[in-house]
């Protein structure tokens, strides 16, 4: 192996597991305000800058959560979420885009969060039931959007700039 590559798969997986300890702790310290949370800010930055390899860091995350929370319907729901997220920020990212950008993104994902989980129950019970377990649930998707807009908003720029000057050192993957 050539002594640049040596060390590299140690690298990425300490990468990655400061990084979904970060989103993990994040969560819990936030987990008092009503969908108020960093996850989506930080899945927003770690696609941009980890591509495919954040999908570890989602799947962890979600077998984090399940391994403190319990394994619940909800759980799945973390499984196809997160990842529709990844997906939408992997189409979307192809260029350089603007805070405001990704604060309206983060705020639409937000919106449809609920809709988007809601989902599972229309297998379990019908449209009946995953509508109104979504309608129950639209003033949290409002809180949801606003945090997030107003999160984004406001972090992204400085977490962009440091993670690209931590790209630039060779601290990233």
């Amino acid at each position: 192996m050539p002594p640049e590559r040596a060390g590299r798969g140690a690298k990425t997986i300490a990468v990655l597991a400061v990084c979904t300890a970060l989103v993990f702790a994040l969560q819990v310290a936030l987990a008092a305000i009503p969908n108020g949370e960093c996850v989506t800010l930080l899945f927003i930055l770690y696609t941009l800058y980890f591509r495919k390899r954040t999908l570890y860091i989602i799947y962890a995350f979600a077998l984090l959560e399940g391994m403190v929370y319990g394994f619940g319907l909800w759980w799945f729901m973390y499984l196809y979420v997160w990842t529709i997220l990844w997906a939408v920020v992997t189409l979307l990212g192809r260029r350089p885009r603007p805070a405001l950008f990704w604060a309206v993104t983060a705020a639409f994902f937000g919106l449809c969060y609920g809709f988007l989980c809601a989902l599972p129950y229309f297998l379990m019970g019908g449209w009946t039931l995953a509508f109104s377990w979504w309608v129950a649930g639209i003033p949290f998707d409002l809180a949801h959007c606003g945090f997030n807009f107003a999160i984004v908003l406001t972090l992204f720029p400085p977490l962009n700039k440091l993670f690209a000057h931590l790209q630039q050192q060779g601290m990233l993957l």
